[in-house]
């Protein structure tokens, strides 16, 4: 079986390839930005390390070339570290094991990292070429994205000299994309104290998994569901009519990823555990029913627990706390007008998790429209406000506006149509892209983001088509060889 490194174009494959050896969880890629640092130093190119950690690396352009606009090819370093539970993996340490099926790259029971280490690995390999003729190219490798663009941010205005920025993190082969929504951090704080649990009750496991989760803007619009949301669901019946208690909840671990898989712990009568787990049962088949064609291999476990519980969280806190995950808004809120097909506000509820007397609900919501945005963040914090929450947000920032008359823009879908014999498509993408920052940071660029197609990112399912990868090769180099002149 061929390994990833053998895969075609070889020049790009084997740059990705070694990026799946270094770990680079965000906020942990400080050996993946070594790795880019000395990349561009053993090419005896200008390479040079910001403060916060971005790598930005500088090759001339080539003879003939030098009245070309400068491009600037543009990944980020860090991945999105999701595992299976079931699976023994440190992220901090441990290396992606790729694997190759049906014309697909996965990783093994993890996230892959091809987010956005195939676009890193692109932008490698031009650099590294010497049979690509070009204008000034300059590589921007930014650390963080996934967790809050805090690369980009911190990135100095002057550092870089180019014109047209290429952001290589996009995730469908064949569409340019233009613009991009912007985002908001929540979080909702519930504070409790523990009571007592009556003796005669027994200490339960109820757990949901299996769900197929995803990235919360790229799969936002597939509708799957949000085991958060679904644990409620299970929960309150629980409460009101079997006179359950929760001792501890923790559903979903990352912001930006669809949550997952959800473990609580809860209390109850002994003589209440048999109508629990008929209820349980009839529930669980109606949102197996109504979400069969998106997380079609759900389960849960209703289980005794391993250890017997003496406390549980304040009965009022969390029973007010359950009914505000069950009726805060989750998933699409609104689709754009602008741009029919795409989502233009969206709320992910991906964290929550009881720990030290405190329970924390943390959201990422996105939208194209500010004041969207902010009107959906003004109804979730009055519904947990009213449920007894402290809410605060953070992290906001603003989507990328589209231009329709990018230079760069028309000689790219030129570039497409004569390489492919048809129209790239032109999109707008509901998640959050670096674009929106830096172009805020350069104002006078013109920017465009394209990628291979990546299906399931932030998820263990996430796999890149090899083919694409391919095309979008090829599509690069023709871009860089047909660079607007100055």
């Amino acid at each position: 079986m061929k390994t990833i490194a053998e895969l075609n174009p070889q020049q790009v494959w084997k740059n990705f390839y070694e990026l799946t050896k270094i770990p680079r969880p965000s906020k942990k890629e400080q050996k993946a930005a070594k790795f880019a640092y000395d990349f561009g130093k053993k090419l005896g190119l200008e390479t040079i390390m910001d403060e916060v950690g971005n790598v930005i690396i500088r090759k001339p352009a080539t003879k003939g070339m030098e009245d070309r606009m400068g491009i600037i090819l543009q990944g980020h370093l860090d991945m999105v570290p999701q595992k299976n539970s079931d699976v023994d993996f440190n992220f901090e340490t441990d290396s992606i094991q790729p694997r190759i099926v049906d014309g697909w790259v996965y990783a093994t029971g993890t996230t892959l990292g091809a987010d956005n280490g195939m676009g890193c690995a692109v932008a490698m390999a031009i650099l590294e070429s010497k049979d690509i003729a070009h204008g000034p190219i300059e590589a921007l490798f930014t650390i963080d994205e996934e967790t809050g663009m805090t690369g980009a941010r911190a990135l100095k205005p002057g550092l870089i000299s180019g014109d047209i920025l290429i952001n290589l993190d996009s995730e469908t082969e064949g569409e340019l994309y233009v613009g991009c929504a912007g985002g908001l951090n929540v979080f909702c704080e519930f504070k409790y104290k523990q009571e007592a649990l009556p003796k005669d009750y027994v200490t339960m496991d109820l757990n949901a998994r299996g769900f197929l989760g995803g990235h919360s803007g790229m799969d936002i619009i597939l509708c799957r569901a949000n085991t958060n949301k679904v644990i409620a669901r299970m929960l309150l019946p629980l409460m009101e009519k079997c006179g359950a208690e929760l001792v501890s909840i923790e559903g979903g671990n990352l912001r930006n990823a669809i949550p997952r898989e959800a473990f609580t712990t809860v209390a109850l009568p002994k003589a209440k555990v048999a109508k629990a787990k008929k209820m349980l049962a009839a529930i669980f088949a109606e949102v197996r029913n109504e979400y069969k064609a998106t997380d079609k291999d759900a389960y849960y476990e209703f289980r005794p627990a391993a250890k017997s519980a003496k406390k549980a969280i304040a009965h009022a806190v969390a029973y007010n706390m359950l009914r505000a995950i069950s009726v805060c808004p989750s998933g699409v809120e609104r689709m754009s007008d602008a741009m029919p097909g795409i989502v233009e506000t969206s709320n992910n509820m991906a964290i929550v998790k009881s720990e030290n007397g405190k329970i924390l609900i943390t959201s990422l919501m996105r939208s194209s429209v500010d004041s969207a945005k902010e009107d959906l963040y003004q109804k979730t914090r009055a519904l947990f406000e009213m449920a007894g929450a402290k809410v605060w947000c953070t992290g906001g920032y603003s989507g990328w506006q589209p231009n329709m008359e990018s230079p760069i823009l028309n000689e790219m879908k030129k570039v497409y149509k004569n390489l492919f014999g048809k129209e790239a498509a032109v999109m707008a993408v509901h998640a959050g892209l670096e674009c929106g920052i830096l172009g805020a940071i350069y104002p006078n660029w013109d920017m465009i983001s394209c990628g291979p197609t990546i299906c399931s990112p932030h998820s263990p399912n996430e796999r890149v088509n090899i083919d694409t990868v391919e095309k979008l090769w090829k599509f690069i180099v023709e871009v860089v060889k047909n660079a607007p002149r100055k």
